[in-house]
């Protein structure tokens, strides 16, 4: 069931202050003006994008997918990679000439690259008219305003409180299955090749009773999946201030707070991105093991096969103790799928310390893997201690190795779930006709089969008869409950 808003957002958002709430299909017709959002990075990034969408609503803008009717263009940005980076610029370029044809556009940039490139945008290349950080969306309503008359509009203050805990996500682009659920924000892991501590701010924890009425809202209006983001959520910790919603005044762990999701129905699925390895503890392992509706799958980045390499990227763990985690996953949780984040050629990375990435890759067997050549970011401990001395064309040539070991080990990953059962949960048709279904398993595998009498939402259980590196192939067998 979904709703649909015929009262002012903003007015629905203040009656409820303190909760967080279902997703709204809101009435575009209403609004005057109109926006337009593009998110680019992390999945973090995508939630923030809806809970902009949500205070843009509550002033009285639509959204729009088409961005030449729009009245105000924002970028979501990511600045993990200069990639990311080379992107986004060249998008506001392309805004930037729409601009000339329609001086009315407002043109904004959110997110990561706001803090590092706010001067660059605003003074020198002049491609924006607003620059708003991930902590500063509640003043997007005022900065539009100064934008609106010829000011350069600018926050980029980081908080140590802001969780958005009591905003509304109006959910964009969404499938009506799946949905983002933010836990906290921020990072307190100084990792040398990285910049979101500098872009995010310090790690703060949303209050456990909003997350529960976000997660039970959206069930209740039909989604089956949650995934809970954080930075790091295995550091989330909240403590009521008094009893709210059976939490008395003791700490919530992310154990304790997956196990009260997981307990909203057996029917939600619960997800979870991303874990730090130091921190994941058996604690949360037994917690996933014990209830059917939190899936197994981890996400776990190790950045480098080298302990020396992990020493120079400040991750606080060496091989051999990753290795450990590893096996206590696959010894509390079997069947458990396990993806990473692997970087290639960071600074003064020898072709030894290469081979130890690759023979961790080999012992880990990863399901998924997120692989990259460094890119250093400028402000970022690496950028000021180490010297970027390896050639990109040995990043990239290092790189193609690790990928194409990967995909090795994905195809071996799925030729051996060939001939087995899974319940899968649907979410939609597949990319290449209406005639099959895809969603995933458990172990967060993309199944394809003939979509038959099944639909969006159902769980159904699915027997595979072959595969690709990347997609399982089934048979439908049943509905499942």
């Amino acid at each position: 069931m979904e709703t649909t808003l015929t009262t002012d957002l903003k007015t629905h958002n203040e009656a409820r202050q303190g909760e967080a709430f279902a997703p709204f299909k809101v009435d575009e017709t209403l609004y005057r003006k109109r926006f337009y959002i593009e998110s680019y990075g992390c999945a973090m990034n995508f939630a923030d994008s809806e809970v902009v969408a949500s205070i843009l609503h509550g002033k009285g803008f639509g959204a729009t997918k088409n961005c030449e009717e729009a009245d105000l263009i924002f970028i979501n940005t990511c600045s993990i990679r200069e990639k990311a980076e080379s992107t986004v610029r060249k998008r506001l370029t392309e805004f930037k000439k729409l601009k000339k044809a329609n001086p009315g556009i407002l043109v904004g940039v959110l997110g990561c690259m706001a803090e590092r490139l706010k001067e660059k945008f605003l003074q020198e290349e002049k491609l924006v008219d607003m620059v708003v950080g991930p902590d500063a969306y509640r003043s997007l309503p005022g900065l539009i305003e100064d934008a609106e008359t010829g000011q350069k509009a600018v926050n980029v203050l980081l908080s140590r409180d802001e969780t958005y805990a009591d905003i509304a996500p109006i959910r964009l682009n969404s499938n009506g299955v799946n949905a983002f659920v933010s836990i906290m924000r921020g990072c307190n892991n100084m990792c040398s090749f990285c910049v979101v501590p500098f872009t995010r701010g310090r790690e703060r924890s949303r209050d456990a009773a909003s997350i529960l009425n976000e997660c039970r809202e959206l069930f209740e209006n039909g989604y089956r999946e949650v995934t809970l983001l954080g930075q790091n959520v295995d550091s989330y910790h909240w403590t009521a201030p008094h009893s709210i919603d059976g939490i008395v005044d003791e700490p919530v762990t992310f154990a304790k707070l997956l196990e009260m999701v997981a307990l909203i129905s057996p029917l939600l699925r619960v997800r979870f991105s991303t874990s730090h390895p130091k921190d994941i503890t058996d604690e949360v392992l037994f917690t996933i093991a014990k209830y059917d509706n939190i899936c197994n799958y981890i996400h776990l980045p190790v950045q480098s096969g080298s302990s020396r390499v992990l020493q120079m990227m400040n991750r606080t763990y060496s091989r051999e103790w990753y290795i450990a985690k590893v096996n206590r996953i696959r010894e509390i949780i079997p069947d458990c799928g396990v993806s990473t984040d692997m970087i290639t050629g960071f600074c003064t990375e020898t072709e030894e310390d290469h081979q130890q990435s690759l023979s961790l890759m080999e012992y880990c067997h990863y399901d998924l893997a997120y692989m990259y050549f460094y890119s250093e970011r400028p402000g970022t401990l690496a950028a000021r201690r180490f010297a970027d001395d390896v050639p990109e064309a040995v990043k990239k040539r290092r790189l193609q190795e690790m990928v194409e070991l990967h995909r090795m080990h994905s195809l071996q990953s799925m030729q051996k779930d060939v001939g087995k059962t899974f319940k899968v949960l649907v979410e939609g048709f597949s990319k290449k006709t209406e005639a099959d279904l895809h969603g995933r398993t458990d172990q967060n595998k993309v199944v394809v089969f003939p979509k038959e009498n099944f639909q969006k939402g159902d769980y159904v259980i699915v027997n595979i008869h072959s595969c690709t590196a990347g997609t399982l192939l089934g048979k439908a067998l049943s509905c499942a409950i």
